[in-house]
């Protein structure tokens, strides 16, 4: 159509439609890349923690034969807290990746380094979700305790578990990015967090001044709250509090949005 001084009308859109056009756009590049690129990443992505509980079951087999942690049936208890921490591993390593993979796409002025960086988060969570839902379907079909007491619980615990991801993909990306021994540090980093983050071991056990400064770390709150929802008799660890959980994950998202703001242009040069 043509306006009134007889010249085409241009179409305008909003700042919000352009964003989402080129989150769009970046979810099925990443979608794609991820599940069709290698034809081993499904594999991967189920074999990874399919293979740690195998391990893990057959080393508390040996060592005792009881099949309970504090009022939760082990395989279940384990299977749990292994899918939040992949959900948060994941989301901070994905992140600190995303920039670096996407630079190509800065060319466009449309595109901001904290885009590849939410995109790529909402991926790996629909994908660590699905995994998740195929491992609780898999576990109820061979007579596991993996049906969720309070779903509304387990559901509120993941979608935390998933912002925390999130919140330190946002921070280790732009560190990543300008201090390439940050992505190092980090890497090296994942198996302690593992172990301090009461996945495999139950934290209960331990001394409780060690206790105090475990709880620290957000991601034993967000783990123990996850399988409460699973087994309402559940004992959490002492000190789990859901407040500092997300008093902890809204400051990181807040400080690494900030980072992405002041360091927009440099993450665009690298």
């Amino acid at each position: 159509m043509d306006n009134v001084n007889g010249g085409p009308r241009r179409s305008t859109r909003t700042p919000w439609q352009v964003t989402r056009s080129v989150w769009y756009a970046m979810f099925m590049r990443e979608a794609i890349s991820r599940t069709m690129s290698d034809r081993m990443g499904w594999f991967w992505m189920i074999f990874e923690p399919f293979a740690f509980i195998a391990i893990m079951v057959g080393i508390r087999s040996f060592i005792r034969s009881d099949r309970l942690v504090v009022n939760a049936e082990f395989i279940p208890w384990m299977i749990a807290g292994l899918m939040g921490f992949f959900l948060v591993r994941e989301g901070m390593m994905r992140g600190m990746g995303a920039i670096d993979g996407n630079k190509a796409l800065f060319a466009y002025r449309q595109v901001q380094p904290v885009d590849p960086v939410l995109v790529r988060n909402f991926l790996e969570g629909m994908l660590r979700s699905f995994i998740f839902l195929l491992f609780i379907g898999g576990g109820l079909m061979l007579g596991l305790d993996l049906y969720p007491d309070n779903i509304i619980r387990v559901v509120a615990a993941w979608l935390s578990l998933w912002s925390l991801g999130l919140g330190l993909g946002l921070l280790t990306s732009v560190a990543a990015s300008l201090v390439p021994e940050v992505g190092r540090v980090v890497r090296m980093l994942s198996l302690p967090l593992l172990i301090i983050s009461g996945v495999i071991l139950p934290l209960n056990s331990l001394p409780h001044w060690l206790l105090e400064y475990l709880m620290l770390n957000p991601i034993p709150h967000g783990i123990e709250t996850l399988r409460l929802g699973f087994f309402d008799k559940y004992q959490v660890v002492t000190g789990t509090s859901m407040l500092y959980f997300w008093l902890f994950t809204f400051t990181l998202i807040a400080l690494g949005l900030l980072m992405h703001l002041r360091f927009t242009d440099r993450l665009k040069a690298q």
